[in-house]
């Protein structure tokens, strides 16, 4: 498997496509290995996608373009603003809010990005912020949206690890919380660096406030349908991504009436592109994956680790490490393919809770998405903005540091993070 994972990086660099780049490398082990058949190869993408729970990423997808499409975002946009456009860096203290809010309508991390530096970014720029913050706080606090459920990266993890999505999703309600207010609190202090203004010149009204609730009900409760759903039996965590879908089809037809037969085909086309992809992607890895059980990866990591440190805390350490690197190469959702198979069963034998480690690793991966070379959210909100990337990479790294604060906050006080699946589901 040295030789897989060594191809794997030499053709990532060669800017061979990651779906190829995973499939192409992860051939090699049959070469290795005569004695397996070849004939195994065609059968393994297929085989890779056929767990009926990995329906829920598609359809999620889908939902999640629907709700956007639906006009919902306009109305968050200004719940966010009556919230918090009166504080000091009132458009910055917006944007995290309104990742927390879209958390329950995207569930994409680079969509949020993108759609709040169209939004935002303008305003900021205009206002004097300066642009590589203004490109940090619009790319990292997008973070929050991924960890919300339905965040696509829990539904992946949860599938490839056999772990609880309904408690992921639960999970996800304490961590993407905790990560608002800790951004909250970079904002604020920031802004004072920095003499920031409030985007308001009074405090909304606690009736305005009510009234601008009200109309973004239908966005605000869906995570919360989606957990008492789950809980209640009343659908498996794939048939919630069709309830998600017919959800979002009503509200954009029926309630904000702005789903029209264009928009709704045009969403489709999209949606699409973006299941494409990452479905291609996750085909691919399991020929990528396929020699891993065979060479007993799994516990010779372990064995390897345990002959280092027996100490969690260090073993927890050395894996966000190993994150953040791989992170910074690779897309997210094929970093959480391709290691769960490998660190969750380490983790487990540190007695590390599953949720947990599915918290951090869905989190540190996603920060890849935001920091150099290849991050795909910091491209899309440096191009938007005409944000110099030297100016992004020197105003990223408190925000780098914020996120591993967050990891070992999650690390150190696991209780906290099992407090609200344990409350749904029991120990």
């Amino acid at each position: 498997m040295i030789i897989v994972f060594t191809a794997f990086v030499i053709l990532l660099f060669l800017g061979l496509p990651v779906g190829f780049s995973v499939f192409f490398s992860g051939l090699l082990y049959f070469f290795q290995h005569p004695e397996i058949p070849l004939t195994t190869v065609p059968q393994l993408p297929v085989t890779q996608v056929q767990n009926v729970t990995l329906l829920a990423v598609p359809l999620f997808i889908f939902a999640g373009n629907l709700m956007n499409a639906s006009g919902i975002t306009e109305k968050l946009i200004q719940l966010a603003m009556a919230l918090t456009g009166h504080m000091n860096g009132g458009l910055a203290q917006v944007s995290v809010v309104l990742s927390t809010l879209m958390g329950g309508v995207s569930g994409s991390a680079n969509a949020d990005a993108a759609m709040e530096a169209r939004v935002l970014g303008p305003d900021m720029i205009k206002q004097g912020y300066p642009k590589g913050f203004t490109g940090c706080v619009l790319a990292f606090t997008a973070l929050i949206t991924a960890t919300i459920p339905p965040g696509v990266g829990l539904i992946t993890y949860g599938t490839v690890g056999n772990v609880s999505i309904g408690k992921l999703f639960a999970a996800g309600i304490f961590v993407g919380t905790l990560m608002m207010v800790i951004m909250m609190v970079m904002v604020a202090i920031a802004s004072r660096r920095y003499g920031l203004k409030p985007a308001l010149e009074k405090r909304a009204s606690a009736r305005e406030i009510l009234g601008l609730l009200k109309e973004c009900i239908w966005a605000v409760i869906f995570p919360l349908i989606l957990l008492v759903g789950i809980r209640m039996g009343l659908f498996t965590s794939t048939e919630v991504g069709s309830f998600a879908c017919v959800y979002a089809i009503f509200v954009g037809v029926f309630i904000y009436k702005k789903l029209t037969a264009k928009v709704l085909f045009q969403t489709m086309k999209n949606s699409i592109i973006d299941i494409g992809s990452i479905m291609f992607m996750m085909s691919m890895s399991g020929v990528f994956g396929y020699g891993i059980p065979i060479d007993k990866l799994p516990q010779k990591f372990t064995t390897a680790v345990m002959g280092f440190t027996t100490n969690p805390l260090v073993v927890m350490s050395l894996i966000v490490l190993l994150l953040v690197i791989a992170g910074m190469f690779m897309e997210g959702s094929v970093i959480i393919l391709l290691t769960t198979p490998i660190l969750l069963p380490m983790v487990q034998s540190f007695g590390i809770d599953p949720v947990v480690f599915g918290m951090i690793l869905c989190t540190v991966v996603t920060m890849g998405n935001m920091t150099p070379p290849v991050g795909m959210a910091m491209y899309t909100v440096c191009g938007i903005l005409d944000i110099k990337l030297d100016d992004y990479i020197k105003a990223c790294l408190p925000w780098i540091a914020l996120v591993l604060l967050e990891a070992a906050i999650l690390t150190l006080f696991p209780n906290a993070v099992m407090f609200i699946p344990n409350l749904m589901y029991g120990r």
